[in-house]
């Protein structure tokens, strides 16, 4: 593992560091737009009193802290990073393969490198089922990890493509806190609110990262899951949210999409029918999450 000078320097200090994902950069954005967001990410974190620190696998080698010249790889779509989850690193690593880390795989290399907190976009959790299924059993290695690994993961929930009845309910068996900041809903990505409530709220960076320590210090040893709904001028109205996900739902039917291929299929359709709306969503709940990690690392006990 190779740790950048200004992230090791921050450990050492016991400073704030917050973890950042590459996937969202290599294969959640466009071309030029992705580069554009690394640097923002980073300079939300420093803005917040906090060090950035983005997680690849490059040439082999997993990578705590990117310069400029390793986020300009991770960003051009020449490149060709694969798409590393917790299952792929071995491979990667043995292989000298270069690779983006999904949330799983960021959890675990976060917590390696001793930083307990990562801002992103939205948990991978259960799917929905397949046309004619009554369940589905393609659950995002997301969950495992934050079941197993004390992390602090914000997030703006899972994207409403999933099934978020099916994900809250894991996330409850798995012992995993999941904290509203500032909400009392579960939020739905794209939109503010689902229907469904989430058992604990906290209201300030310092509220959080006080749970957040009392759970590691006695609790089962899972991660923290904090919730933060994308800002309301940028939330994506609903009518087009709405039809964007009975469309998409309709072309997976038609095409008999399956796996880890509908949610590509799905978000793709969103970005393109949109006209970019949900891009600009997208961006706009990321700099939030960063900001709010970044703020509750800031709280949290060296």
């Amino acid at each position: 593992m190779l740790v950048a000078e200004e992230v090791a320097t921050a450990l050492a200090q016991g400073r704030a560091v917050v973890a950042l994902e590459s996937t969202i950069l290599a294969h959640g954005l466009p071309a030029g737009r992705n580069r554009k967001v690394a640097t923002a990410v980073e300079d939300v974190v420093r803005a917040a009193g906090a060090v950035p620190a983005t997680i690849a696998v490059l040439d082999g080698q997993l990578r705590v802290g990117l310069d400029d010249a390793a986020l300009d790889r991770v960003c051009d779509p020449a490149s060709g990073l694969a798409k590393l989850s917790a299952r792929d690193l071995g491979p990667a690593i043995a292989l000298r393969r270069d690779g983006a880390t999904t949330i799983a795989s960021t959890t675990l290399i976060a917590h390696a490198a001793g930083i307990g907190v990562f801002g992103t976009g939205g948990l991978g959790g259960v799917h929905l089922p397949a046309p004619g299924a009554a369940s589905s059993w393609d659950v995002s290695a997301d969950l495992d990890v934050l079941a197993t690994t004390p992390v602090a993961v914000v997030c703006s929930g899972v994207k409403s493509v999933l099934d978020i009845a099916a994900t809250v309910e894991v996330l409850e068996t798995r012992s995993v806190p999941v904290l509203g900041y500032r909400t009392d809903t579960f939020p739905a990505f794209y939109r503010r609110e689902s229907r469904f409530e989430v058992p604990w709220r906290v209201d300030t960076p310092a509220s959080a990262a006080e749970v957040i320590a009392a759970h590691r210090a006695d609790g089962p040893g899972s991660g923290v899951l904090v919730v933060n709904p994308v800002p309301h001028e940028h939330e994506l109205d609903a009518d087009l949210h709405d039809r964007l996900l009975a469309e998409g739902m309709a072309m997976v039917a038609a095409a008999d999409v399956r796996g880890g291929d509908v949610t590509p299929l799905l978000l793709e359709h969103f970005h393109t029918a949109s006209e970019g709306a949900s891009l600009d969503t997208n961006e706009a709940l990321v700099l939030a999450n960063v900001r709010v990690a970044a703020e509750i690392a800031t709280h949290l006990p060296a």
